[in-house]
C-alpha cells in the first residue's frame, strides 16, 4: 500500500526584484503552515521520504511542517523536478519513485497539485489552496502502477481559521 501526502506551498509574496523561485512566504503563509502542520499531528503519519520543490516558498513551507511534526531532516530531498506548474514533471516523478518507499510527502505547486490529486484520487477537488493538504492511499505495490487511489484526507486553512 502506498500513500502520498501532497502539500501545496503556503501563501507567498509577489515582490519586485525577486524571481519566482525566490518568493518568500507572507506572514499569513507562515501562520497557515504552522496551523496546518500542528493540526496534522493527530493523523500520526510517518513518511519515509519528504520531497520539496526548490522554490523558496515550497521549501520554507516544508521546513515549518518538518519542524512542527518532528520529521528528521535526513528525510528531505530538494528537487527542481517538483518546481512544476502543469503536472508532467510531477507525474513522472511519482511514477518513478523507488518501490521501497511506501509513505511520502511532496511539497510543490499548483496547477500541478490540483491536477494530480484529481487524476489519482477519488474525490474531486476544485482547487488545492495555498497550504492545502491532500492525502491519497493506493492499494498498488508499485509506484508506476498507482491509480484509482482513495482520497483519505483534505485539510485546508479555511477549515481551521
Amino acid at each position: 500500500m502506498k500513500k502520498i501526502l501532497f502539500i501545496r506551498h503556503a501563501k507567498s509574496a509577489e515582490m519586485p526584484g525577486f524571481t519566482d523561485g525566490l518568493r518568500p512566504l507572507t506572514p499569513q503563509g507562515e501562520k497557515d503552515a504552522n496551523l496546518l502542520s500542528k493540526n496534522f499531528l493527530i493523523h500520526d503519519f510517518s513518511p519515509q521520504a519528504v520531497f520539496s520543490s526548490n522554490a523558496k516558498r515550497a521549501l520554507d513551507t516544508c521546513k515549518i511542517f518538518m519542524e512542527n511534526l518532528g520529521w528528521p531532516q535526513d528525510l528531505l530531498t530538494v528537487t527542481e523536478t517538483l518546481y512544476d506548474f502543469y503536472g508532467d514533471e510531477l507525474s513522472g516523478f511519482i511514477y518513478g519513485l523507488d518501490d521501497e518507499l511506501d509513505h511520502i510527502v511532496l511539497f510543490g505547486h499548483n496547477y500541478a497539485f490540483t491536477a494530480m490529486v484529481n487524476k489519482l484520487g477519488d474525490k474531486y477537488i476544485d482547487n488545492v489552496p495555498t497550504c492545502g493538504l491532500v492525502m491519497i492511499r493506493f492499494d498498488q505495490c508499485h509506484w508506476n502502477h498507482i491509480g484509482n487511489g482513495h482520497t483519505e484526507l483534505t485539510l485546508f486553512p479555511k477549515q481551521l481559521r
